[in-house]
Formats: C-alpha cells, sequence, structure tokens
C-alpha cells in the first residue's frame, strides 16, 4: 500500500504540470483555429460572387476572355468542372483559378483564388478588379454572397 501511495503522489505531481500545459495548447490551438476560420470566411466572401444567370458556359467563356483582358494566358479550362487556371507573368507570377457552379436556381456562383509566388492573395484589390471586370463583360452585376 505505501508503494501506491508514493506512485499516486508521484504521478500527480510530475503528469499534473504536463496535463496543464497540454490543455493551455489546446486552448490557444483552438484560438487559432477559430481566427483561421474567420479568416477564411472573410477571404471566401472577397473571392467569391454570384450572378444572375444560369448559362454555365457562357459564364466560363466571358471568364476566360475577361482573364485574358486582364493579361492571364490561360493554362487549364475544364467546362466539366466549371474551373479556368491562368497566369499572368509581369514581374511576377500570378495564378489565378477560378471556378463556377450552380447557386439555387437562378444564379451562378464565381469564385476566384489568387497566388502571387505560390501564396495566397488575401488583398481584396485583384478580386474586386477580376469581378468589376467579369460583370462589365456580362453586362450583369456580381452580388456578394453571404
Amino acid at each position: 500500500m505505501k508503494y501506491k501511495s508514493k506512485t499516486n503522489v508521484y504521478n500527480i505531481f510530475f503528469t499534473l504540470p504536463i496535463f496543464i500545459i497540454l490543455l493551455a495548447s489546446c486552448v490557444s490551438s483552438r484560438g487559432q483555429l477559430l481566427e483561421a476560420s474567420e479568416s477564411q470566411v472573410k477571404l471566401r466572401s472577397i473571392q467569391t460572387r454570384a450572378f444572375d444567370s444560369t448559362d454555365r458556359q457562357n459564364m466560363l467563356r466571358t471568364v476566360i476572355s475577361t482573364m485574358q483582358d486582364l493579361g492571364f494566358v490561360i493554362d487549364e479550362a475544364d467546362e466539366v468542372l466549371g474551373s479556368v487556371s491562368g497566369t499572368k507573368l509581369d514581374r511576377y507570377r500570378l495564378r489565378l483559378t477560378v471556378t463556377v457552379r450552380p447557386r439555387g436556381t437562378t444564379q451562378l456562383l464565381v469564385r476566384a483564388n489568387a497566388q502571387y509566388q505560390l501564396t495566397q492573395v488575401v488583398d481584396p484589390e485583384p478580386y474586386q478588379q477580376f469581378f468589376t471586370a467579369l460583370g462589365r463583360a456580362l453586362f450583369l452585376e456580381a452580388h456578394e454572397v453571404e
């Protein structure tokens, strides 16, 4: 019995600090996860617009021409997946991938994802420029998505 008591005391004094450290790291990780989730939601709202159209094929063609007008060289276009990727090389390397998918029965959702030197672009300005140009080419207004 005496041996068990020493073992229990040993376990309490030496494992409790480890448990507290682990618990604290979980709390900070959870906070970081929530912050990351909030920033992802904010970024997604910058990257996504809805258009009052159901003509997916026309939207993809217009996305391609808009990207070309903005100086992108189209690397890949997949009508089945509804995605277009292009690269712009002008003193830097900017890659833009745009996906088009239905949203309900009356809209198409267009999402643009830009990477500069393989790093995610979080500045809203390039996305706004793309969606403004796309809206003009379609003669449609881009609606922000909530």
